[in-house]
C-alpha cells in the first residue's frame, strides 16, 4: 500500500495558490505546483489529480485534510453530479468541473482509497505537504494565467 499525502494552499481565497503531494513515509518523492489566481478547493483537488497522474502502483491511499475531496469519493457525490448533468443538490452547476471530471475518471480507473487526516495537527506528512503547497503558492507565476494550475514540478526539494 502506497500512502500519498496531498494538500492545497491559497494566499487569500481566491488568490495565489499551491498544491503538493508526497509519498509516505520518507516524503522524498513529491510534486508541487501553483497558480497565480485560484482557490483553496482547486488546489486541494489538483494535488490529488497530479498525485494520481504521477504515482504508479495498484494499491494507493490518498490521505487528505480536505473533507471536500474525501467526502466526494467516500459518499460518491460524483455519481449524483453526473446523473444530474453536473448540477449539485441546489440545482446549480458543480464548481470546478474542469478538475473534477479528469479526477473522477482517474479515481474510477485507479481505484485508490481515501483517508481524511486533520490538518495542522502534527502529522509529519500532512505538515510536509502543507509546507510544500505554501511554498508553491509563494512561487513564481506566469503573468496572465487563468485558474489552470501550472505543470507539476516533481522531485523539487525544499529545506525547512
Amino acid at each position: 500500500m502506497i500512502e500519498v499525502f496531498t494538500d492545497g494552499a491559497c494566499q487569500g481565497n481566491p488568490g495565489p495558490g499551491g498544491w503538493a503531494w508526497a509519498i509516505s513515509p520518507e516524503g522524498v518523492v513529491h510534486g508541487s505546483g501553483g497558480a497565480a489566481h485560484t482557490t483553496n478547493q482547486r488546489m486541494e483537488m489538483t494535488a490529488v489529480l497530479e498525485a494520481l497522474r504521477t504515482v504508479e502502483g495498484d494499491a494507493i491511499t490518498i490521505v487528505s485534510d480536505s473533507t471536500y475531496v474525501v467526502h466526494c469519493f467516500r459518499d460518491r457525490w460524483y455519481v449524483k453530479w453526473q446523473a444530474n448533468g453536473w448540477k449539485n443538490s441546489k440545482k446549480e452547476p458543480v464548481a470546478n468541473t474542469d478538475i473534477w471530471k479528469p479526477l473522477i475518471e482517474l479515481v474510477l480507473e485507479r481505484k485508490p482509497s481515501f483517508r481524511w487526516v486533520k490538518g495542522h495537527s502534527g502529522n509529519p506528512m500532512n505538515d510536509l505537504v502543507d509546507r510544500l503547497a505554501v511554498a508553491a503558492a509563494n512561487g513564481p507565476f506566469v503573468a496572465d494565467r487563468d485558474e489552470t494550475p501550472d505543470p507539476p514540478v516533481q522531485d523539487r526539494l525544499f529545506e525547512f
